[in-house]
């Protein structure tokens, strides 16, 4: 940036279904919600044939990153320390915000962190805002497919 500040920018292909809608729920989740194991938008950037994410930086890239990468590994307590970064992040989602959000895709590679080591939960395309006037809201599995426990999937009420 011109201030000198280094910043991530995702740029969506908006050829690939959906990127429109993803672009409109990230913006609308990332908007309002604040806390420290979030990724900071710095600033959206959208016309008719572009649209962009200008993100906050995150030094040490992403989990996934970490824990498949013969090169890098983490001991015990960076371990615990991203557990615990995520379970805040994802608590605060869900009861730290006016309507609870559910992110719908966590997974190491959305994981990012900072020259800290901090974890900060990324990419929210396919999150979901419940709303507090509806009575319930039925969630579909999205993003990628993983091991669900039986009966696990219900409607919230």
């Amino acid at each position: 940036m011109s201030d000198g500040q280094i910043v991530a920018v995702k740029v969506l292909d908006l050829e690939v279904g959906g990127a429109l809608n993803s672009f409109d729920t990230e913006c609308e989740v990332l908007r309002n919600v604040r806390h420290r194991n979030l990724v900071k938008v710095i600033t959206p950037c959208s016309n008719l044939d572009f649209k962009a994410l200008v993100l906050e930086y995150m030094p040490n890239g992403s989990l996934h990153k970490l824990l498949y990468c013969r090169n890098h590994s983490l001991d015990l307590l960076q371990r615990m320390n991203i557990m615990i970064d995520v379970a805040l992040a994802v608590e605060y989602l869900h009861h730290g915000y006016s309507e609870p959000i559910v992110h719908c895709d966590l997974k190491p590679s959305n994981f990012l962190l900072d020259d800290n080591m901090v974890a900060h939960v990324s990419d929210f395309g396919i999150a979901k805002i419940l709303a507090e006037y509806k009575s319930s809201t039925q969630t579909t599995t999205l993003g990628t497919k993983g091991y669900i426990a039986p009966g696990k999937l219900k409607s919230i009420p």
